[in-house]
């Protein structure tokens, strides 16, 4: 499977998120660009924690991305499809760990694919967005930053 980059103007991989997209602090998406995506009719961004307490926890499911974009500037949320996050909401949700108990990892996963839509209504769970993207990915990049609240 053919790889791009994904990348944010507000941390580098690996880097600390910044407060501003967090739930500390404005709650808003970080900026995010992309390069060297096949040519592709979509994107589905998905953002989630593995270290969460509960098991992978889910802050953000973006679909139906239009496959000529190669950003998302920040804050945007209008872009696309938003599915429901663990949060119980539509959209971004930053991230938000226990207190105290060290830095949590966050992956911004972007998936190209060949098709132009899931097909799925506004709101959908991830579950669902990754059922209907199988067999459609043609690459995928991964972003990751830290966050801890102290």
């Amino acid at each position: 499977m053919i790889t791009f980059t994904l990348v944010s103007s507000s941390f580098c991989e690996g880097g600390v998120i910044p407060r501003d997209h967090t739930c500390d602090g404005a709650d808003r998406p970080p900026p995010l660009r992309w390069e060297g995506a096949p040519p592709t009719a979509s994107y589905v961004l998905i953002m989630d924690d593995p270290d969460a307490p509960v098991g992978t926890f889910t802050h953000w499911v973006l679909y139906d991305i239009p496959g000529d974009r190669t950003e998302l500037a920040e804050g945007e949320q209008t872009v696309g499809l938003a599915g429901s996050n663990d949060f119980g909401r539509r959209g971004y949700g930053g991230p938000c760990p226990p207190r105290g108990r060290g830095a949590h990892r966050y992956f911004f996963r972007l998936s190209a694919l060949d098709i132009s839509s899931l097909n799925l209504p506004p709101g959908a769970v991830r579950r669902d967005v990754e059922s209907a993207m199988r067999g459609h990915v043609l690459a995928t990049a991964t972003l990751m930053g830290r966050y801890e609240r102290r």
